[in-house]
């Protein structure tokens, strides 16, 4: 992977094909590598950035607490470093919410956003008190039994459910529980989506059990330019699961 320093702190990634620039970003607790299976359908339309967030995969972790927000400076600064004005920006759950909180910083370099399995809404207290619960949790026991539950929540196919419990396994557990934090402290950005003048698409698993495909729909209706591609049978890993019909989706932001 490629590596750079951006706000103090070393963020690798990976740069794939030519065209429009489209970052790709990672939902909890994952890393780049779940958009393995869309990235050849992707590569000859798209300039593709694939970086890992802070905490996760071959980035570094930062021990003190940070917001969504500066994970999305994160992402400004590597566009910066690559000397990339405007990119299209499609985030996966957590990535997601990245997604939108540098469309709430920085609106003026989007042509173009794209969220899978993802929502607009901050966490409800009770949501917001699990996952600071979680974090600590993590912290005192390992990424183990988190792995263990979560895999079997992200998918039913099997064989997915394995490679993404190992792909968990591998990871930070500060970087997960900062990633924790910075989730629970995320705002609702219900409120900004009718102000976007730019294409959103919206990619949801019919089956997703962590989403609601609801979701989705309530953020279609909210949005001036929204396309959402819903997947019968799919779960939370649309990218994963069904890469074809993910990538199609996510050429509308040609």
């Amino acid at each position: 992977m490629l590596k750079t320093n951006v706000n103090g702190i070393e963020l690798a990634y990976e740069r794939r094909g030519q065209g429009t620039p489209l970052v790709l970003i990672h939902g909890y607790p994952l890393d780049h590598t779940i958009w393995d299976p869309v990235v050849p359908l992707l590569e000859k339309h798209f300039d593709l950035i694939l970086p890992d967030l802070r905490g996760f995969g071959q980035s570094a972790t930062t021990p003190t607490p940070y917001l969504l927000a500066d994970m999305a400076a994160d992402i400004a600064a590597l566009l910066d470093f690559l000397k990339i004005e405007k990119a299209a920006i499609a985030g996966h759950s957590m990535g997601g919410y990245v997604t939108l909180a540098f469309a709430r910083a920085y609106p003026g370099r989007l042509p173009g956003l794209g969220l899978v399995a993802s929502q607009a809404l901050a966490d409800p207290p009770e949501k917001k008190a699990g996952r600071y619960q979680e974090a600590e949790h993590i912290l005192a026991h390992g990424v183990g039994e988190v792995a263990e539950d979560m895999s079997l929540k992200l998918t039913d196919d099997p064989v997915l459910q394995t490679r993404l419990k190992e792909l968990m396994l591998r990871q930070d557990p500060e970087g997960m529980a900062g990633a924790l934090r910075a989730m629970a402290g995320r705002l609702d950005s219900t409120g900004i989506l009718s102000a976007f003048d730019f294409p959103v698409v919206l990619v949801h698993g019919q089956a997703d059990k962590l989403v609601p495909v609801e979701r989705a729909r309530l953020l279609r209706a909210a949005l001036k330019q929204g396309t959402l591609v819903e997947i019968e049978w799919v779960g939370h890993m649309p990218m994963m699961e069904a890469p074809q019909a993910t990538a199609d989706a996510l050429k509308t932001l040609l």
